[in-house]
């Protein structure tokens, strides 16, 4: 057989083949697909008559606190730089590091010997004065009477009368010399001027102090009581500034860095005179009684400052509101145990708890947990009434709904598909 023809052979049984190979994937594989589609479907509907388990909490009606929340630094209520106002050595210091000292209490004491001699110089210059000027009073008397039988001149009697002036002068002068070192003698105990804390002393024993030294010789600072000093957003000057001028105690609690452990309670003292241009906040202070010196000078607090309190108010718990392309809503179970999305107005939160202003009554079943798997008309099973969450709890909750809205959102888009690919 001749080559062209060997070849059309070759080529039609290739094609053959090609063919015969197509049509098994085509058939085959429409086959599996429809297979896979019915098993799908069928899971699909298996899986939604499944109902969800969840935890449930009734919607109360009670009174809430609301509160504006910021980050505070603490600071002393006074921090005083102990100094010495004379030079000399020092002696001896009577106080420990870290000590509390009550105001007048002894800390250091420098070498009063010098003093001592500067004093008894003043003292004894002053008793020459004084034996002067009586002196002088002595002969003034007697000028007097020898004027009146005319046997001394009227300057004479001046000049008499001006020399008692002068040595007057100088005893007053000799007064205030041995006021002024008797002063300086003093200064040598240096007592503290204020109660507080004491800090590391920069001197020791022995070491020549001189006059207001900068570094001075200890640091006391004042933290019974102490102040925190915070910024609230010129949006909420009006909460702040008007119960203040009215005369209201607004109290104030400072929290750890984690907001797990309170640190103490105090009240807002004032603000500042002056909202800062460059981030739009006005600055307050308030004060702790600090008794057990919880708060640390320096210290970051996380504070919540109570403005006002809704009385009657709806609220649930802020885990269990949910944000989507719809807004705000929450789940509620019906009463044929089916998940139903409620649309929400949200009003004022304390951090644990969300107030309602619309969309919910008291004693509603609002879905606490299991939210993941709901959609519109879920079948869902109630496992437990929620317990009313700590603040622990819902400081990481309201975390948790920050970062995780989408998550929550998806559960929404479920049933609503829209909200549910808004919040992934």
């Amino acid at each position: 057989m001749s080559s062209p023809s060997r070849f059309r052979r070759s080529w039609l049984i290739y094609c053959g083949l090609t063919l015969l190979f197509a049509a098994g994937v085509w058939y085959f594989g429409f086959k599996t697909k429809g297979v896979q589609d019915n098993t799908r479907a069928s899971f699909r509907k298996k899986y939604a008559a499944i109902p969800a388990p969840v935890r449930v909490v009734k919607a109360e009606r009670r009174n809430l606190d609301v509160y504006l929340k910021a980050i505070g630094t603490v600071n002393p209520l006074n921090t005083v730089v102990v100094r010495s106002r004379v030079e000399g050595q020092l002696l001896r210091v009577a106080f420990e590091e870290g000590q509390y000292v009550q105001q007048g209490q002894l800390l250091a004491e420098i070498d009063p010997t010098p003093y001592k001699i500067r004093l008894a110089q003043a003292e004894g210059q002053q008793r020459q004065n004084v034996s002067q000027l009586q002196t002088a009073k002595s002969d003034l008397e007697r000028f007097r009477a020898l004027h009146a039988q005319a046997l001394v001149t009227t300057q004479q009697l001046e000049q008499q009368q001006a020399l008692v002036a002068e040595r007057e002068g100088a005893l007053a002068a000799d007064r205030a010399q041995v006021e002024e070192t008797r002063l300086q003698l003093a200064y040598t105990r240096i007592e503290a001027p204020i109660s507080g804390r004491t800090g590391l002393r920069t001197v020791d024993v022995g070491n020549l102090v001189r006059a207001n030294d900068a570094n001075g010789l200890v640091v006391i600072s004042q933290t019974r009581p102490i102040t925190v000093v915070f910024t609230v957003p010129e949006i909420d000057l009006a909460k702040v500034v008007e119960p203040l001028r009215a005369g209201e105690h607004l109290p104030v609690e400072a929290w750890d860095r984690g907001e797990q452990v309170k640190l103490g309670t105090g009240v807002l003292k004032t603000f500042d005179n002056k909202i800062d241009l460059a981030t739009g906040t006005l600055r307050l202070k308030a004060e702790f009684p600090n008794e057990d010196e919880k708060l640390f000078p320096n210290q970051f607090v996380n504070i919540r400052l109570k403005v006002r309190t809704l009385t009657d108010a709806v609220v649930v718990p802020a885990a269990a509101v949910q944000f989507g392309s719809r807004g705000t809503y929450v789940y509620l179970v019906t009463e044929e145990n089916k998940s139903t999305v409620r649309p929400l107005v949200l009003g004022p939160s304390d951090g644990t708890y969300q107030a309602v202003t619309e969309g919910l009554k008291g004693g509603e079943p609002v879905v606490l947990e299991g939210l993941d798997r709901l959609r519109e008309g879920k079948n869902v099973v109630v496992v437990g009434d929620g317990p009313a969450p700590t603040a622990a709890a819902a400081a990481d909750g309201g975390a948790k709904a920050k970062g995780g809205r989408g998550k929550k959102g998806g559960g929404e888009g479920k049933g609503g598909e829209a909200a549910g690919k808004s919040g992934k």
